[in-house]
């Protein structure tokens, strides 16, 4: 599962009349940990900006990210409680998750939301806020294959090779 980390960055820019104002923003980014959450951020915010101030670095609770193709820049946080039977209680059982989705208003993530969870699961959607994210960086870039370039086989083909070896 994922780990994502909200970083809250500060910069100076000039407004119409030339005086600087502090702009803040948020962003979202996919990491390992602390350190790379960081090392990932100012990667990202520095080919944009040449000077700015990593303020707040905090980690985010989410269980499932969903990035909408044709969706807005407004990202949304929902709680969804998924119900379940305890046997031994013999009562319904309400587990909570956080979830973030891009959209252009509430009803549309809303919607998108139980579109993409769809029907396996009963759960209940309980709250959709607005977040000040700017940009979600996830961890792996569009298009790229994560085991490619790596020496990684299938274990079967390992295993033969070893026992060409072998014998």
């Amino acid at each position: 599962m994922p780990v994502w980390y909200q970083a809250t960055i500060r910069y100076q820019q000039p407004d119409d009349k030339g005086i600087n104002k502090t702009i803040t923003e948020v962003h979202l980014v996919d990491a390992v940990s602390y350190t790379d959450a960081e090392s990932r951020i100012y990667d990202s915010v520095a080919s944009n900006l040449a000077e700015f101030f990593l303020s707040k670095l905090s980690r985010m609770r989410l269980s499932e990210v969903f990035f909408v193709e044709d969706g807005a820049e407004t990202w949304y946080k929902l709680k969804v409680q998924y119900i379940t039977f305890d046997e031994k209680t013999q009562k319904e059982k309400k587990v909570p998750y956080n979830m973030l989705i891009n959209a252009p208003d509430p009803r549309e993530a809303y919607d998108l939301l139980k579109e993409r969870l769809g029907k396996i699961q009963d759960y209940i959607i309980t709250d959709v806020n607005i977040t000040n994210i700017l940009e979600v960086i996830p961890y792996e870039k569009e298009g790229e294959d994560p085991l490619k370039g790596g020496n990684f086989r299938p274990l079967a083909e390992v295993r033969a090779e070893k026992t060409e070896q072998e014998g």
